[in-house]
């Protein structure tokens, strides 16, 4: 059997990432509590393993969807108390947002509430395969991060 060209590994390698992303996403959502969408708990994911704050605009940049789009998901997560959105006092044009207390604690149910779909995957799945595979995704996550700054 011949070998299929770089670019169809390639290809075949980012096709099988989008179907694990959209499986994964409408499994997970499936399974978040309070009414968090997978966009609303990526927010909060966010501001846990990236900064503390943060502008709508920069989120919106992070996430690669619109301002409208960020603005809309930011004020559900306001109205839920999850988030808090306030003017910047170094500039009246420029709002700041930070994730408030209860957001924290939203977010921790949400990972208690998807602990049951982990802990099937790591029966089929060890963790050790899991930690072995961090260090490759992370670099392809890094290529594509750093590739989407230089365009």
């Amino acid at each position: 059997m011949a070998k299929a060209p770089n670019t169809e590994i390639a290809f075949s390698f980012f096709n099988e990432i989008g179907i694990i992303n959209q499986l994964a996403s409408n499994a997970f959502e499936q399974e978040l509590p309070l009414g968090l969408t997978i966009s609303q708990f990526g927010v909060l994911n966010w501001f846990i393993r990236v900064d503390s704050e943060a502008t709508p605009g920069r989120l919106a940049t992070a996430f690669m969807v619109t301002k409208g789009a960020m603005t809309n998901t930011l004020k559900k997560l306001e109205d839920k108390g999850f988030v808090e959105i306030r003017i910047d006092e170094n500039s009246a044009r420029r709002k700041l947002v930070t994730m408030t207390v209860e957001g924290k604690q939203a977010r921790q149910e949400a990972l208690k509430a998807v602990e049951p779909l982990l802990k099937e995957l790591l029966g089929e799945v060890s963790r050790k395969e899991l930690e072995a595979s961090l260090p490759f995704l992370q670099k392809v996550r890094m290529f594509l991060d750093e590739r989407r700054y230089s365009e």
